[in-house]
């Protein structure tokens, strides 16, 4: 019997596996996102892409458990990237300055992610329904939002009142102006600008008389 591997050496292998797997499911993600994006719903079978990914049916099978597998994990893959474009927005010592620089990070993230962004918001995928673990799991994604709001409450720039309200109305009026815009009603971003900045103005704090 051979003499057991140093635990460095395990822990290397046991990384450099992780490694493999976390690009292999990245390549799966994206060309289902890149299927979604460009062929709809209906191009989402899982042999058209293993087909287009170059592997075997089984193995995506084995790493996302079903098709409604595979969904769920692209609609957390997808608030992932959203996170982590927001989290990209360099800070600002001023929240508000802050904050209105993740509504254009928040666009941006959108546009470029046709697919991703289709099946977070548009239910692009007829009949999938994200769990409530994975709906909890969105929504903490984009908590950075809330955060910026919470220091702007706190430095008395907002009104007093929980993040939560502020962000969803910020949200509810993203979420508008984009759907027109992907829909091709609105030429370009000045009318997401001028209606998430309202949003933000309809909570701003007055000074006192």
């Amino acid at each position: 019997m051979g003499t057991p591997a140093p635990l460095g050496l395990q822990g290397a292998y046991a990384r450099g596996h992780r490694s493999n797997y976390d690009e292999l499911r990245t390549r799966l993600l994206d060309v289902a996102n890149d299927l979604l994006a460009s062929a709809g719903p209906e191009s989402l079978t899982v042999r058209r892409i293993a087909s287009e990914a170059g592997c075997s049916t089984q193995l995506i099978y084995t790493m996302f458990g079903s098709k409604e597998g595979l969904a769920e994990a692209l609609y957390l893959e997808g608030f992932e990237r959203f996170r982590r474009r927001l989290e990209a927005v360099p800070h600002r010592a001023d929240p508000m300055e802050h904050l209105s620089l993740l509504g254009p990070a928040y666009r941006e993230a959108a546009l470029s992610e046709p697919g991703y962004y289709s099946l977070m918001f548009e239910r692009a995928i007829p009949g999938f329904v994200p769990s409530e673990r994975a709906r909890t799991l969105a929504r903490a994604a984009l908590n950075i939002v809330d955060r910026v709001i919470a220091d702007c409450i706190s430095a008395g720039r907002l009104v007093p009142t929980q993040p939560r309200k502020v962000a969803d109305t910020l949200w509810a009026a993203a979420q508008g102006a984009l759907s027109l815009e992907r829909a091709g009603h609105l030429p370009d971003g000045k009318t997401y600008e001028i209606v998430t900045t309202a949003a933000i103005r309809a909570f701003i704090a007055r000074p006192e008389a």
